[in-house]
């Protein structure tokens, strides 16, 4: 070989090498949202639930993974949602199936997941900055596998960022890839590169996921996954996908499981849990069934949330109505009391039937405590519309509410609107409104001046390790002193003093009657 062969031999390697380097510098992760990221479509939407939608029942940890925490702890980090919530306890049963130990020291978790929320863009702000906080942990220590999951995951703008500022982060898997965990973290172990798994598939109920519950006297229990709803302003039927009902059998072995290990109180939990068992082909079975047929469960409490106005039917009603462990509190989010935001919020119903509801609501359970969520500063909302909600407010007189200013979502069809409230006018809104809840959360309290209720007891109160707290059936905190034996019992409490948000009484005796009172 002359000269200027190999002069031209060295130069195919370098040419070979930088073709390489640049495939590697510009690698496509587009195939892992070939079917997740899309323009929101309601006619694309009302076709998902024509999707077969298949039950796996034989989860089980494979042997090969059994040791893989051995001597290894895991600390997850959970934002938004009851649903985040039991996605962490479910991640944390996986992982201690696997033989890792939970630990509350992040500066010593071999393994951190951040289980992210992409409800509103402060909480996505949250997560970034909780990222950008552990770049020193993984230079000190980097051997230690970072993890992102949870809705935030499910977004394509998401992923990418990370991937593009983020080198410390290990893994990124979705809401649809929970169960897969064990073999993400070995393959997280193995590999030099970051590990992407976020599928789109969104048809498969998985049974038989380990748990570790936070606590033993409360437990989230999914009876569905996902919506179909498609309000305008939301990213959850993006992130949490198509809805998915559980089988009837599935949720009432779970709640009696629950019973016999003593809990006290189940939620029932769904992204719109109202639409519970329309999705399942042949079953004429909805939400007030189930709710009837777990009011025959010895567990003295059962809640659900959240629920969409449009689904609330009138054997909900009835059968919340006979009273038993059915709590009289129910979570109604209205979101505008005005028709014409409720029409681009693509909420489904009027003010007008949203207050048919409510009056059909009151007059089968009288003594109903009804809550709400409300959104102000919406694309075109008028100082006008603004106004009905606050009538809405008044006619309903919600115990209390959980009010937002809008705040935009990329892939939301409401991201396409223009954001032309101005920011200093949404903060003055949130304020106005924020006024009325206080007034009405007081008038609710005050009700309860020399009533004897029925609470809860949880453990000790936040601020001083002497006083008892927990809720009554109608989700009001109530403060007391009593034996820390009290703690997991339901106990009776005489109500002394009304605040804005609490209730401080004296503790009288323990009951193990599921009576519901206030």
């Amino acid at each position: 070989m002359n000269e200027e062969q190999r002069k031209q031999t060295s130069i195919n390697i370098l040419d070979e090498r930088d073709k390489k380097a640049a495939k590697k510098e510009t690698k496509d992760y587009s195939k892992y949202f070939e079917h997740v990221y899309q323009p929101p479509s309601l006619k694309e939407a009302k076709k998902r639930g024509k999707e077969t939608i298949k039950y796996n029942d034989d989860f089980q940890i494979e042997e090969k993974y059994r040791n893989m925490g051995k001597g290894k702890t895991f600390l997850i980090k959970t934002y938004g949602c009851q649903m985040n919530a039991h996605d962490t306890e479910v991640m944390g049963g996986i992982l201690s199936a696997l033989g890792f130990e939970a630990t509350d020291d992040i500066n010593t978790a071999d393994v951190i997941l951040i289980n992210t929320c992409a409800i509103r863009e402060n909480a996505e702000n949250k997560v970034f900055s909780e990222i950008g906080n552990l770049k020193h942990l993984k230079k000190e220590r980097p051997e230690t596998l970072i993890g992102v999951c949870g809705c935030m995951s499910q977004e394509e703008s998401v992923v990418n960022k990370i991937l593009k500022s983020y080198q410390n982060v290990d893994m990124i898997f979705g809401t649809h890839n929970i169960h897969r965990l064990p073999q993400i973290l070995e393959e997280a172990y193995l590999a030099k590169a970051m590990v992407v798994e976020v599928w789109s598939k969104e048809g498969d109920v998985i049974e038989n996921l380990p748990k570790v519950r936070a606590g033993n006297i409360k437990a989230w229990v999914n009876i569905m996954y996902g919506c179909d709803k498609f309000c305008t302003y939301c990213i959850v039927p993006f992130t949490r996908g198509k809805e998915r009902s559980r089988r009837p059998e599935d949720i009432i072995d779970e709640v009696r499981d629950l019973a016999r290990q003593g809990y006290q109180e189940i939620t029932l939990l769904g992204q719109n849990v109202n639409s519970y068992g329309k999705d399942i082909d042949g079953l004429e079975y909805g939400l007030g069934d189930l709710l009837e047929d777990i009011s025959k469960i010895d567990i003295p409490r059962v809640r659900f949330t959240t629920s969409h106005p449009w689904d609330f039917t009138d054997r909900m009603i009835d059968v919340i109505a006979n009273g038993g462990n059915i709590v009289p509190h129910i979570h109604l989010p209205v979101q505008s009391g005005n028709n014409q935001v409720l029409k681009i919020m693509g909420r489904k119903y009027t003010r007008e039937s949203y207050l048919e509801l409510v009056n059909s609501i009151k007059e089968a359970i009288p003594n109903v405590a009804l809550t709400t969520d409300i959104i102000v500063g919406y694309p075109n909302e008028t100082a006008e519309q603004f106004e009905e909600t606050l009538t809405l407010y008044d006619e309903v007189e919600f115990e209390h509410a959980y009010t937002y200013i809008y705040s935009q979502r990329d892939g939301t069809p409401a991201a396409k609107m223009k954001d032309n409230v101005p920011q200093d006018v949404k903060k003055e809104r949130l304020q106005i409104l924020n006024k009325k809840v206080s007034y009405y959360s007081e008038k609710a309290m005050s009700q309860y001046e020399g009533a004897t209720v029925n609470v809860l007891c949880e453990g000790t109160s936040k601020k001083d390790d002497a006083v008892l707290s927990g809720y009554t059936e109608k989700n009001k905190l109530v403060n007391f002193k009593a034996p820390k034996s009290m703690i997991g019992k339901i106990v009776k409490v005489r109500i002394d003093e009304a605040k804005q948000y609490s209730l401080n009484g004296t503790f009288i005796e323990e009951t193990n009657k599921a009576v519901v009172t206030h």
